[in-house]
């Protein structure tokens, strides 16, 4: 069966953003049994609708991203529908997701993503305002299967993932293995590939899609046996806690051991800038188990907000085990929260200090009824909010590695990037 693949966005055209979906999605259709005929990149001029038009009279699968946004130049939802031959509906699924997303915020440009080609089927899309939709269009030939989906990666993957990839392997009978899920926390890309390259075994194959705070991985192929010693083998290379199984962030880890142990939380922050409490309030329910945080960016901050010595500071400065410590102890002690964590640390892209290069990060940890801990890691440096991630992401895996009893320096010390 033969399959066509279009990317829109004028970005991409220009060279703005390098795109990842072609790759991603060519790589999956060939291993169901597809061949792909076309793999296209389009700009947001309308050019799409000539090229869908001559990919129908010869293709039994069509994939579209992007397009599907509330402005006048997404139009990727109209022409599908006058290929198909049928008028654009309001779906209520696609509308009541709208409207719980937008609330009042909703409007006349936003209504127009609720509407879908006619016999076509919606894509829930919980990472974003654009449903997908997947049909069948009538063809001198016979059927076109059809699959619209948005252009972010962070939507556009898991709706592939959940919805289209299933559609697909049905349609063609696909009966392979499906790809084993994991998630690897603070290990760079290339770093990660040497990794597994290091694992390999043989028919095992494994694939990697970068996210904000972690990284999919995808192993699939060989037999169940290998696959289970090359995880194995890769959890032992990286270290304790920075691979988890399944689609899992490091966040949810933390909230996971929180509710566990009935805790109350608070935190400190200077180089994360307020992220951690942001994430963390990004929860629903949040004010169940979450106290507050402090964000103390100066060292005046520091010290009157939370109790930091000056003497500390002079002698340590503010990114040091010892400011850490202090700024954990200081949270803990000014709030009514049970566990605490703080964050300092040189995000960049300037401020490097004398054995403290950019990305290196201390983090302190205090409980009651329990010993306060600090540790630091030298985390890769890329960019000011690259860093302020990866950060908060290592606060969190961290954070649960002291609530579940481990000695942080210990354990730390096995992580590769240190």
């Amino acid at each position: 069966m033969k399959a066509s693949v279009f990317v829109i966005g004028t970005e991409l055209t220009r060279g703005i953003i390098c795109d990842k979906h072609v790759p991603y999605l060519c790589s999956s259709l060939s291993r169901m049994g597809y061949s792909v005929i076309r793999a296209v990149l389009v700009p947001d001029d309308g050019s799409i609708e000539a090229a869908l038009k001559e990919a129908v009279s010869d293709s039994s699968v069509l994939l579209v991203t992007g397009g599907l946004g509330p402005t006048s130049d997404d139009m990727t939802r109209q022409f599908i529908s006058d290929i198909c031959s049928v008028p654009l509906v309001k779906d209520s699924q696609a509308r009541e997701a709208l409207s719980k997303r937008l609330g009042n915020r909703l409007n006349g440009s936003n209504e127009q993503q609720a509407y879908i080609p006619k016999g076509f089927k919606v894509l829930p899309n919980p990472n974003g305002t654009a449903a997908g939709f997947e049909g069948f269009a009538k063809t001198e030939n016979g059927k076109v299967y059809i699959a619209a989906m948005p252009g972010p990666p962070k939507e556009m993957h898991p709706m592939y993932e959940n919805y289209v990839e299933k559609s697909l392997s049905s349609l063609i009978g696909y009966e392979g293995q499906w790809r084993d899920e994991y998630s690897v926390f603070l290990i760079p890309e290339a770093r990660l590939e040497e990794m597994c390259q290091k694992c390999a075994r043989e028919g095992v194959k494994w694939g990697t899609r970068f996210q904000d705070y972690r990284i999919s991985l995808y192993i699939e192929g060989g037999s169940a046996s290998d696959r289970k010693a090359f995880i194995s083998d890769l959890k032992a290379l990286a270290g304790p806690y920075l691979i988890a199984d399944g689609d899992i962030q490091a966040l949810d880890l933390f909230v996971e051991a929180v509710k566990r142990d009935g805790l109350t939380v608070t935190c400190a922050e200077s180089a994360t800038g307020g992220l951690c409490a942001k994430l963390l309030t990004d929860i629903n329910g949040a004010s169940q188990w979450f106290w507050g945080s402090e964000v103390t960016y100066t060292d005046s901050a520091k010290t009157s907000l939370l109790g930091v010595s000056s003497d500390t500071l002079a002698v340590h400065n503010a990114v040091s085990a010892e400011t850490a410590l202090e700024m954990a102890e200081g949270s803990l002690s000014r709030s009514s929260g049970s566990f605490a964590f703080s964050v300092t640390g040189l995000a960049g892209p300037t401020g490097e200090l004398e054995g403290k290069p950019l990305g290196t990060v201390y983090f302190g940890f205090a409980a009651k009824g329990r010993e306060s801990q600090s540790v630091r890691l030298n985390l890769y440096s890329n960019g000011r909010d690259g860093s302020r991630r990866r950060f908060a992401a290592a606060a969190f895996l961290l954070s649960r590695m002291y609530l579940d009893g481990v000695c942080l320096v210990d354990k730390a010390k096995q992580w590769l990037y240190i």
